[in-house]
């Protein structure tokens, strides 16, 4: 060994490199994007076959609204959709008491305990489905209620299904402020999103029927997506498409206008309907997915138990030692 080598020394040990799914620096970066969206496909699908969901009923509307009694007493509205701040003093509508309030104030406090009743009425809806989805036959849950995790319509719909006994899904969405899960959410289906159209997915793929409650930017985009995805035919499934609060929707949108125009056919009309009370909205889903989903599933025979307690098993469970069992990596 020459005496040149022999200053350099023998370098340091290196610690273990971290396995590639370990590690953070490039499941974070742009490289590691589309694992990341992998991701937001197979793990939901995972739950919902282990938690065994067949197929779901989502309710899209506002989530800046409160229920009845919280309105009817604070009558505050929150800042964002999906924030758990109070709007600001100014937005806020005018309260009982307060002398000298302005034209404005006073409206809005007329339509924050309007808005509440769509609250009750989105949780009277949501219960009403789950009781009835509950007794039908089968070994997966069907038609369960699900929302977009969050507060105002979201809570109401997911409340109204667990008060029923039934699970419920919410399918949350990092935001840049304050986004947290509302309680009533079945904990293994509380899911949470990084990429808008993952969960855009995930509320369609399931879906056998939507519930429009008035709502803003989020729930218009919503809405329309679903709907242009039934008027093209992209769907697999028929669905029932139900625009609940008339008066609200007709002054915010004119959808014959568009059919007026020539913007759509006349038939695309057809994609849904109006209700105004959850009795209405209950016999127009149920006939709906009576029609489309049930009816030509009974004339098959069915010789199904009633749904397992326990979990759906996994695809390791299921295709036996065939499948390495992944071990856990080394840590440096």
């Amino acid at each position: 060994m020459s005496d040149r080598n022999a200053t350099k020394g023998t370098p340091n040990p290196l610690e273990v490199a971290p396995l590639a799914y370990e590690n953070p620096d490039f499941l974070n970066s742009p490289d590691g994007r589309m694992l990341r969206i992998m991701a937001e496909y197979t793990e939901p699908m995972t739950r919902f076959r282990r938690e065994r969901i067949q197929d779901t009923i989502v309710f899209f509307g506002s989530a800046r609204f409160r229920a009845l009694d919280v309105a009817s007493h604070e009558l505050e509205l929150l800042d964002n959709t999906g924030s758990v701040q109070p709007a600001p003093e100014a937005e806020q509508p005018a309260r009982a008491g307060e002398a000298e309030t302005s034209e404005l104030r006073h409206h809005r406090a007329e339509a924050a305990v309007e808005m509440a009743r769509y609250y009750e009425d989105a949780r009277t809806l949501a219960r009403k489905l789950t009781e009835w989805s509950k007794n039908l036959p089968g070994r997966r849950h069907r038609f369960v209620i699900t929302s977009g995790g969050g507060p105002g319509i979201m809570e109401a719909a997911n409340r109204g299904a667990h008060e029923a006994g039934g699970k419920t899904i919410g399918l949350n969405i990092m935001l840049p402020f304050e986004q947290l899960p509302n309680p009533y959410i079945t904990p293994a289906l509380n899911l949470n999103f990084h990429y808008f159209f993952m969960r855009k997915y995930w509320f369609a793929y399931l879906a056998k029927a939507l519930v429009v409650f008035p709502g803003g930017f989020g729930t218009l985009d919503e809405m329309f997506e679903v709907l242009t995805l039934d008027q093209t035919h992209k769907l697999s499934k028929p669905i029932t498409i139900v625009i609940y609060g008339s008066s609200y929707w007709k002054n915010v949108i004119d959808l014959e206008l568009l059919a007026e125009k020539g913007a759509i056919a006349v038939k695309d009309l057809d994609l849904f309907k109006f209700a105004d009370t959850p009795e209405d909205a209950f016999a127009i889903i149920k006939e709906g997915l009576t029609r489309n989903h049930l009816a030509p599933e009974m004339e098959r025979p069915r010789t199904e138990g009633p749904i397992p307690d326990e979990p759906e098993a996994s695809a390791q469970e299921l295709l036996g030692p065939d499948i390495a069992q992944t071990r856990p990596g080394r840590k440096g």
